[in-house]
């Protein structure tokens, strides 16, 4: 492989990276993990991502995207906004999570762990802002964890994107 291929293909993973990380603040991920896809695809002449696989993804992502839509649609936004401290402690979290997954699972375990550590470390930093709050200014748990669960929807819907992708890449 040359060093252009090389590169291209490292620069590909961490635009998916950055995906999954935008998911976790609510932001479309899902749209920047097919847009990378697609790049790479164009880039290599379909060679390994057929157009099959390009609309399965186009799909996979509007999922996602209609998901939180209508996911946020629905719950009362309490939760006050992110922090610099809290991208900090999420990207922290999200690679602590792929460290700790990759020696047992390998690349789903990289990956699974990246979206694990980076939902958990949200979960903790939201927990410990709303406990510096006074009582009437906290959000309901059910809030908080109607997040989460939005959150691990769409990170789900972006792992299975990585995977289909990367599986064609790889194989």
């Amino acid at each position: 492989m040359s060093f252009f291929a090389t590169t291209g293909l490292t620069i590909f993973v961490l635009i998916l990276f950055l995906g999954v990380f935008l998911n976790l603040f609510g932001l479309p991920g899902t749209v920047i993990i097919f847009l990378d896809v697609l790049l790479y695809s164009l880039f290599t002449g379909f060679e390994h991502v057929g157009l099959k696989i390009i609309f399965v993804l186009l799909v996979l992502s509007a999922l996602a995207e209609s998901v939180e839509f209508f996911w946020v649609a629905s719950e009362p936004h309490l939760l006050s906004a992110n922090s610099k401290g809290s991208v900090t402690v999420i990207a922290l979290g999200a690679l602590a999570g792929a460290v700790l997954l990759t020696p047992v699972f390998w690349g789903p375990g990289m990956w699974t762990g990246f979206l694990l550590g980076g939902l958990a470390a949200a979960l903790t930093d939201q927990i410990i802002r709303q406990f510096r709050l006074k009582a009437p200014y906290r959000a309901i748990n059910s809030v908080i964890f109607n997040t989460i669960g939005k959150n691990i929807a769409k990170g789900f819907i972006a792992l299975c994107m990585i995977a289909v992708s990367l599986s064609r890449i790889y194989s």
